[in-house]
């Protein structure tokens, strides 16, 4: 599931889930569901971040020293 999400996708579900447990209506096992689905979509965020952070590190262009 997880490695088909883009990263925009993650970031809105991640934001749904965060949204859920601040409105505090949750019983206490659907904020451990909520918690545990935040922590995916938070997990793909980053993956994603670090991946496109590589590209454009590969592709940067080298420093020159003068």
């Amino acid at each position: 599931m997880s490695q088909d999400l883009t990263y925009e996708v993650a970031l809105e579900k991640l934001d749904e889930q965060l949204k859920l447990l601040e409105d505090g209506n949750l019983s206490l096992e659907d904020a451990l569901k909520a918690v545990d689905e935040a922590r995916v979509y938070l997990k793909v965020c980053t993956e994603r971040l670090e991946a496109a952070r590589k590209k454009i590190e590969v592709r940067g262009e080298p420093e020159t020293t003068e």
